[in-house]
């Protein structure tokens, strides 16, 4: 099962998403400048930094990916976490919370930004094929299906040496997931709001981990969620004819087959304003 890049993302408090032309649409709080993505061009592959809901929190960042391997940031950048302009041979990206990892073409892994709790020590990875940020964990997915994870792991986020027949994996506040190539769903870390519950999912095509919930996309083109639904984000039970999900810290979206998206839950500060959205997809 071929891992694709993201062209759908949600975090804090904003959304973005990648047209098939390659421009790239944002929605949402942007008092960091994290929205200002109007500009971008030639982009594949998009990534917000994603983190839980708290007072401190409300600042974050948006990456993109370029076609020839460069690296697009805007937003906050206290920590150095847009720090990619001399980026080059990217083939994946991810964000975090005051963080950035690129993928390399040779399977190693680039960092900027925030590392005190050791979500950046990245640099002895090798054979790497997709990456992923939790709030201060980070999560790699080697070519030979089994992942490795550094940083914070007070609930276990990090305890996934033992997972094998990997095709993805994706990262939330406290808890990690993976998708096995069986269509297999396996999760650890904090389980109290439930987002690790996702033992008895079976055909999946793609998963992601927001914050306090977790969700999926089945072969049928159905969503299902679990965790945290304070916000109505786990209310995709209608949702049909999706090709892709993003999980943000209390919002979730949902990718359809004609390119306009679906969301749920919080919209605070509008990061579920995406009615209008059209064209979204790989060309």
């Amino acid at each position: 099962m071929p891992v694709h890049p993201p062209v759908l993302a949600a975090g804090r408090r904003h959304s973005a998403a990648v047209r098939t032309d390659g421009t790239v649409l944002a929605a949402g709080r942007s008092g960091a400048a994290e929205c200002r993505v109007a500009p971008w061009r030639d982009v594949v592959a998009v990534a917000v930094g994603n983190v839980h809901t708290a007072r401190n929190t409300g600042r974050s960042h948006t990456v993109g990916l370029r076609t020839d391997g460069t690296v697009l940031s805007t937003g906050w950048n206290g920590d150095g976490q847009c720090d990619t302009a001399d980026w080059r041979d990217i083939t994946a990206v991810a964000a975090g919370w005051r963080r950035t990892l690129g993928l390399l073409a040779n399977g190693r892994v680039l960092a900027a930004g925030r590392g005190a709790e050791g979500q950046c020590d990245v640099r002895s990875w090798r054979e790497i094929t997709a990456l992923a940020c939790g709030d201060w964990h980070s999560v790699g997915l080697r070519s030979d299906g089994t992942a490795q994870a550094t940083g914070n792991n007070r609930r276990g986020q990090c305890a996934v040496g033992t997972w094998h027949d990997l095709v993805s994996v994706s990262a939330g506040y406290l808890h990690t997931v993976g998708l096995r190539a069986d269509g297999r769903a396996v999760a650890t870390g904090e389980r109290t709001a439930g987002a690790c519950a996702v033992d008895s999912w079976d055909h999946l095509v793609a998963l992601d981990a927001g914050s306090h919930h977790t969700v999926a996309l089945t072969a049928s083109g159905h969503v299902l969620a679990t965790g945290d639904n304070t916000h109505g984000q786990c209310d995709v039970d209608t949702w049909h004819d999706i090709t892709a999900v993003a999980a943000g810290s209390a919002h979730t979206l949902g990718l359809r087959a004609d390119g306009t998206v679906l969301s749920t839950g919080d919209n605070a500060d509008g990061q579920c304003e995406v009615g209008g959205w059209s064209g979204v997809g790989r060309a």
